[in-house]
């Protein structure tokens, strides 16, 4: 017998498979469509484990579809612009998009290398003007149809750098690279309008009843829909500040009041008083969004203003400017209820002011609360007057109407959810399609001049925006007046690029995004595959821009994804010795390669023999070098193994420990399976059927199908190792023949290379790319026969095999007469038998 040689195969079967053309989607095709997508790849030099199991996933769905009839739309393309494509720019002295398509020449051939059923002739990279020159057309639409609008915000700003920074770049309130202290600065920014969609975009979730449960939840928190009541207080200058609140329940509770650093009486106040001007600047060292300011110390400063409760003229609460409150947030101020809100806690607690329970927990009742944390639980009002023994919901209902009737509030709708601001302070993104001109004012750019492309003579030496310093190409003629203008120099959020990418791999026509009766034969999408990370902003981003394109007639989807699916992370353990490092101990982290392990789990470097320790299995990543190469992977095994072991003993929702045990046994699966089909032989086969066989065939071929369209891929695994093994046990017979022919289909999603030259091998015409899917015979999945325990005074003694459907003294009868049963009973009689149909006996002695 010769041994598979996957490399031979991988090449070959990759290559017919290109010159064929064998996974183009046709749109004129009288097939059902299926959109297969798993969430494109950022172009980041090579692809991960990560990356093969989620495209693997993706894949054997796809092939099955295809095998079941339908036509598969399965494309790639890369999500190419962003921030580390200028990093590389300014380390490495190179263009952002020589290095980003560099990379995706990379990470195309590694991916072909896998044989993934991908259509490439749809490909597309965001950072190809013929891409983002219809994202500027579509910006173009959504500003005509008052979608898009300009204002100032809130921003980190990098001082050094002089640019935006995102949240996640700044490191303790200092810019990631320059390290210089984080300034909070309000810029004009453009934003989509997606609160106007909000109340839609939250009704929505419900109805995708084929996403996680956990992503529907974070994406409703997100939008954050809640009622609530806008009220005032009167200050102790005679001014009015009004306050919203999602608890007016908790009124009675208040301990400060607390105002945001840019609020116009902070503004005020720091006009005339240099203290207060200090701490002002202090808070533009802090975040900018209301996440990241709920993990920042909590910074006050008392204005020496009070403000009158509305329940009790003579109870002053004092004001506060503080840290933590957003203008952009209700209305730039709040009143804190420190016994029932960890924020209002642990500010309450820095600055010694009253901590009053109102909601009571349990019997908690007395009016000081001790309790190390906030209690933010259901309960009843205590200490709070005429609130006094309503629950929550009821106490919020009085306060609102007490306050509207009283004049001094009103109640209402509020959302955590706020416009999307699209502008970044950047090159390598998509050039926002804007003039600014002294006499007309914003002008859209007119649409014969799309795309308008990045210019390629930049320079990343200073820092900044080098679209702001570019010597020409901002400069430009009004398209209204004809005076000198400037185009706009920000360019878009690049999950810009990312919420539409699906509706052109749909449709790609020359002169627009895309066409709308093509679009919408293939949308939604109706299984998308990616990482839980992208629960909240790419999908709810992506959300949007279909209610959008609705909204102004370009498109008839309201919902992008009809079907989601998050799977789980290849993880690894990491290798490290500690090292001393300007006085401190450090982790020095090796790849797995550089590592022999003993057969008592200790590790140690292969080629010094120095031990090393054995850290714990996490996420593969390039900073604890525990990652392996899939180029390396599918060298040594081919790319069936690789892919095997990607779908095999871990759920696909869950972490996927990597092993080389693992991608072994994987190995050793393939061989077995290629031991079968090289084997088959006409004079193999007997007349005989093998009926045991034929019915373990068939239920295979049922459950791989159902586990497949379910994404269950380790239960289909499971159930072909019990096929194989079933099979390499049989006698040489029809069945057993006919069996091998059919496991090279059942097989094929998965180990396509393998089954191409099983199917081949076997004078069959054509690819089995193209085959249909194996033809289940109903009859041979009914079970004519049971398995029935038989218990005796409740424990296990024995089983029984049946006819289904025996008489009950029949199965009673067989129960008593068994040899293990009657040596239980030590010669006592029954007292009772007690039968359950096809399920169980229980013998009471």
């Amino acid at each position: 017998m010769s041994r598979f040689n996957p490399l031979k195969a991988d090449a070959a079967w990759q290559k017919v498979w290109e010159e064929n053309r064998t996974f183009a989607a046709r749109d004129d095709s009288p097939k059902p469509k299926s959109f297969v997508l798993e969430m494109f790849p950022y172009p980041s030099g090579r692809i991960h484990m990560g990356h093969v199991r989620n495209y693997t996933m993706g894949d054997v769905l796809a092939r099955f579809r295809r095998m079941q009839g339908m036509e598969v739309l399965h494309p790639m393309g890369w999500d190419a612009f962003g921030m580390p494509a200028e990093n590389a720019a300014m380390e490495k002295k190179v263009h952002p998009g020589n290095w980003t398509r560099a990379n995706i020449a990379t990470m195309k051939a590694q991916l072909k290398r896998l044989g993934f059923a991908l259509d490439w002739t749809r490909e597309l990279a965001t950072c190809e003007p013929d891409y983002y020159g219809h994202e500027q057309a579509i910006f173009l639409d959504f500003f005509e149809n008052g979608l898009v609008y300009r204002k100032e915000s809130a921003v980190n700003w990098d001082p050094v750098d002089m640019t935006v920074l995102a949240n996640e770049q700044v490191i303790d309130g200092r810019g990631w690279r320059s390290g210089a202290l984080v300034e909070r600065r309000k810029l004009s920014q453009w934003f989509f309008r997606i609160t106007q969609f909000a109340e839609d975009l939250l009704e929505g979730v419900q109805a995708l009843e084929h996403w996680p449960d956990k992503v529907k939840l974070m994406q409703e928190n997100w939008i954050g829909k809640s009622e609530g009541l806008q009220f005032d207080w009167t200050l102790s200058d005679g001014e009015i500040l009004p306050v919203y609140t999602t608890r007016p329940d908790t009124i009675f509770g208040a301990s400060f009041i607390a105002v945001a650093a840019d609020h116009p009486i902070a503004r005020k106040l720091a006009a005339s008083d240099d203290n207060v001007r200090a701490f002002v600047e202090l808070c533009k060292q802090g975040g900018t969004t209301a996440a990241e300011l709920e993990t920042q110390e909590k910074l006050g400063f008392d204005t020496g203003l009070t403000a009158t409760h509305p329940f009790d003229s003579a109870w002053q609460v004092p004001v506060y400017i503080a840290n933590f409150v957003l203008m952009d947030y209700g209305t730039g101020a709040v009143f804190g209820v420190p016994a029932h809100d960890q924020r209002d806690f642990e500010f309450a607690t820095k600055y010694q002011l009253p901590v009053r329970r109102v909601v009571s927990e349990g019997d908690k009742t007395e009016p000081e609360f001790r309790d190390a944390e906030a209690y933010t639980g259901p309960g009843t009002l205590v200490n709070s007057h005429f609130l006094d023994g309503m629950d929550v919901a009821d106490a919020k209902r009085t306060v609102i109407r007490r306050a509207e009737e009283g004049g001094w509030g009103k109640g209402q709708t509020v959302w955590r959810l706020r416009d999307w601001g699209v502008s970044r302070q950047r090159y390598w993104g998509t050039p926002i399609p804007i003039i600014h001109c002294e006499r007309c004012g914003v002008v859209p750019a007119p649409r014969e001049s799309l795309p308008i492309a990045l210019p390629e003579d930049v320079s990343f030496d200073i820092p900044g925006n080098p679209l702001d310093r570019h010597p020409t190409w901002k400069h430009v003629d009004c398209p209204k007046c004809g005076a000198p203008a400037r185009r706009e120099t920000d360019t878009l959020d690049t999950f810009v690029d990312s919420s539409w990418y699906f509706i052109r791999f749909a449709s790609q026509p020359a002169d627009r995004p895309f066409d709308k009766a093509v679009a919408e034969q293939w949308l939604p999408v109706g299984q998308y595959i990616g990482g839980v990370e992208h629960a909240i902003l790419h999908l709810l981003y992506a959300r949007f821009f279909t209610r959008a394109l609705r909204h102004i007639g370009k498109l008839d989807v309201t919902e992008p994804f009809a079907g989601l699916f998050t799977q789980g992370m290849v993880t690894h353990a990491s290798y490290y010795q500690m090292e001393e490092h300007d006085g401190l101990e450090r982790k020095a982290y090796f790849e797995p390669s550089q590592i022999s392990r003993r057969g008592d789990g200790t590790a140690f470097l292969t080629e010094t023999g120095e031990d090393v320790i054995v850290g714990r299995i996490e996420k593969m990543s390039k900073s604890k070098k525990n990652t392996v190469d899939p180029t390396e992977i599918v060298d040594q095994y081919g790319a069936d193994a690789t892919r095997w072991f990607m779908l095999s003993d871990s759920p696909p929702e869950r972490d996927l420990e990597w092993s080389e045990s693992g991608i072994e046994g994987a190995w050793r699966f393939v061989n077995r399976l290629w031991r079968l089909f090289e084997n088959l032989s006409e004079a193999e086969a007997g007349t005989g059927r093998d009926v045991d066989l034929d019915k373990r065939l068939h239920r295979t071929i049922a459950g791989v199908a159902e586990d497949v369209e379910s994404l269950a891929f380790n239960k289909s695994v499971a159930k072909l190792y019990e096929l194989v093994g079933a099979i390499e046990k049989a006698q040489p017979s029809a069945s057993r023949t006919d069996a091998i022919r059919t496991l090279a289909r059942i097989v094929a999603p998965m180990v396509p290379h393998i089954a191409e030259e099983a199917w081949a091998a076997m004078g069959n015409p054509g690819l089995i790319a193209d085959a249909e899917w194996p033809a289940v015979d109903p009859a041979l999945l009914v079970d004519d026969e049971v398995t029935i325990a038989v218990q005796v005074n409740g424990k296990l003694r024995d089983t029984l095999l049946m006819p289904k459907g025996a008489a009950k003294d029949v199965v009673e009868a067989a129960a008593l007469a068994s040899d293990k049963i009657v040596r239980s009973l030590e010669g006592k009689q029954p007292r009772k038998v007690i039968v359950v149909p096809d399920r169980l006996v229980n013998i009471v002695a």
